[in-house]
């Protein structure tokens, strides 16, 4: 793999870190501002949506520029979003800064993918995005805890700072070691929107928004459901979120293995797999050592899903892959967003912390059901004779380019 991937996978790192961190910084935040946990909890709210509106936006204003300069210009934004975090003297600008850093946060992943497909074989195309999403899979077992324990020990701006320079770390990787990419003849707006014409584009787009979904509807609420329902202390929820980034490390490295050889059928494994195990984990949650095993599994299920379904979108976007990419970034952010407030919803009508895991359950099962859907479509049109893409590593030939 070359070099370039292991400057994506540093901005990748330092996004996931200040993705997830604030979770576990929220009562910090609260306190020194003087609102209330709902109140802060709009600083993970409005970080989602700035990524659902950020991804296109900046991909369509980034489609004047080159692939490596767009990269650059994407990291430079994220550092001055932490920056802000880190000085914010109220909570209105600490909310800017988030919004500030998720604006990039889809972009990049978007536009990184693309550039992450385009550095090597056709063959290792879903590798080379699963190794740029490596770094934020690693984010959730070191940067996130590391990034806690700085805020509670040394305070919360200082995390930010930490990941300001991070940011910095992976802007100067991306200038030394990503290869100029100029920007492809084909890069304009109207076709890049044609992408969205194709009727797999949008199914996949859809998976990723339900399966991701599935995830995120029980991962909100780990807090409450491990401390109520399982007997968890509170101190012990940061060691069960590395569990959970362990999980998504695994899932991710043996999506990114299996997606460039039996696309379809790894989506059908593992979004049937995860719609399983979230229906048992209203069951697991009630026993310690069952709980964090299942923990560990939801994040190696969910992860897995996402090379294929980020390289699903690449291949049925074929000559327009940028802005698909991207937007398919913020389908992920889309489906935590939903799955969170229908997972909030079940346990506010007084269904039980273990609720939002059938919630997840369903979501996934909806994703599994589209996924077939997508492939008895490819199947039918796909010409007499011919090997459907349902059924074939590479759908779609990539062209050269989360």
């Amino acid at each position: 793999m070359p070099l370039a991937l292991l400057a994506l996978a540093v901005g990748a790192f330092g996004i996931g870190t200040t993705e997830f961190v604030i979770m576990g910084l929220l009562p910090e935040i609260a306190a020194d501002y003087g609102v209330s946990i709902p109140t802060a909890g709009l600083l993970v709210t409005g970080y989602a949506l700035g990524v659902v509106i950020g991804a296109p936006l900046l991909t369509v204003l980034g489609n004047k520029v080159s692939r490596k300069r767009m990269l650059m210009l994407l990291m430079g934004l994220f550092v001055l979003g932490n920056l802000l975090s880190a000085l914010a003297p109220s909570f209105g600008m600490m909310l800017t800064g988030r919004v500030v850093a998720s604006l990039a946060h889809g972009a990049f992943f978007g536009i990184g993918s693309v550039v992450a497909a385009d550095l090597v074989a056709p063959d290792r195309k879903a590798g080379a995005i699963a190794t740029m999403f490596t770094g934020l899979t690693v984010a959730n077992i070191v940067g996130v805890p590391l990034g806690t324990y700085i805020g509670q020990a040394v305070g919360w701006r200082t995390t930010f700072a930490v990941v300001a320079a991070l940011g910095v770390v992976g802007l100067v990787g991306i200038a030394r070691l990503v290869p100029a990419m100029p920007r492809p003849e084909s890069a304009r707006l109207r076709r890049e929107l044609t992408a969205f014409r194709n009727p797999q584009v949008l199914l996949a787009m859809a998976m990723t928004v339900l399966g991701f979904g599935g995830v995120f509807a029980a991962i909100t609420y780990i807090a409450p459901m491990m401390t109520n329902v399982a007997g968890y202390s509170d101190g012990a929820v940061t060691w069960l979120l590395v569990l959970f980034g362990i999980g998504m490390f695994l899932g991710n490295l043996l999506g990114g293995r299996f997606a460039d050889r039996r696309l379809m059928p790894l989506l059908y494994t593992t979004l049937g797999g995860l719609a399983v195990v979230l229906a048992l984990f209203t069951l697991t949650a009630h026993n310690r050592i069952l709980a964090a095993v299942t923990i560990m599994l939801v994040g190696a299920l969910g992860f897995a899903t996402v090379p294929p379904l980020q390289k699903r979108v690449l291949d049925q976007a074929h000559g327009a892959p940028t802005l698909a990419s991207a937007v398919n970034i913020g389908a992920f952010n889309l489906g935590n967003a939903l799955a969170a407030w229908l997972g909030g919803m079940v346990i506010a009508a007084g269904l039980g912390y273990t609720s939002p895991n059938w919630v997840g359950a369903a979501l996934a099962a909806a994703a599994l059901v589209l996924a077939l859907w997508s492939a008895a479509l490819e199947r039918r049109s796909a010409p007499a004779g011919s090997v459907a893409g349902a059924d074939t590593a590479v759908a779609a030939p990539v062209p050269a380019h989360h």
